[in-house]
């Protein structure tokens, strides 16, 4: 198999389960270290041309990592292209098993078995919290409805303040965002890179630093998200 991918975490999902199999990657596919693939620029603009020449027999991609047009594009020139849809935990774990197999894995792997199990159970005891995550800053924009970051927040026993927004990743000005005086804000390092400079001053109330991989990726990183998300928030709230 010669496999493109235009996702960053579908990227690190293929790479670790099957070494060798992709020849194509995106300039922000940063995992695993050392990928060694040809890079064919961003997920909102692959240069279409360059996945093409790279004669895939599979290119992977996600209904909101990538646009519609350019994945029609690469239909258009005879390119095979595996769309996923993630918007919760249990469909992601589905969707990973269905791109790995797509790719030629016979098997589960065991990270993904991993991934699940880490997931059966909640991580922040005691109370449920509100939230309100930013995404990026200038404007500000925050998670809104059906998001799988929300997903995952919501089995950690943490509910987004905007989850019955009617927008999925809605701007909300500073001013609101302080009104709603939630448990704690949650602040990832990407898309926006929030840091402990760049932030937690805009808020009075606590903040947590997470980082953005175990907070939205879909991919090895979940076997260790939960703790690590558990762990940010335990000590933000404590």
């Amino acid at each position: 198999m010669r496999v493109v991918s235009l996702v960053p975490s579908l990227t690190e999902a293929v790479a670790v389960t099957l070494p060798g199999v992709l020849v194509g990657a995106t300039d922000w596919c940063t995992h695993p270290a050392g990928l060694d693939v040809a890079r064919i620029g961003g997920t909102k603009n692959p240069d279409v041309r360059a996945v093409v020449a790279l004669r895939p027999d599979l290119v992977v991609a996600n209904e909101e990592e990538n646009r519609p047009g350019d994945i029609a594009d690469l239909r258009a020139a005879g390119v095979e292209v595996l769309v996923t849809e993630i918007r919760e935990l249990p469909q992601a774990v589905r969707e990973l098993d269905r791109v790995l197999r797509a790719c030629g894995a016979v098997a589960r792997p065991r990270w993904l078995d991993a991934a699940e199990a880490a997931w059966d159970r909640p991580r922040v005891p005691g109370r449920r919290l509100t939230a309100v995550v930013p995404i990026w800053r200038r404007p500000w924009m925050v998670l809104g409805r059906d998001t799988f970051a929300g997903d995952l927040l919501a089995r950690l026993g943490v509910d987004n303040v905007y989850a019955g927004h009617a927008e999925r990743y809605p701007r909300i000005a500073l001013d609101e965002l302080r009104a709603r005086r939630p448990d704690v804000v949650i602040l990832p390092d990407e898309p926006y890179r929030f840091t402990a400079d760049d932030g937690p001053e805009c808020f009075d109330g606590a903040t947590a630093l997470v980082g953005g991989r175990h907070l939205t990726w879909y991919g090895p990183s979940l076997a260790e998200a939960a703790g690590e998300l558990g762990a940010a928030l335990r000590a933000a709230v404590r």
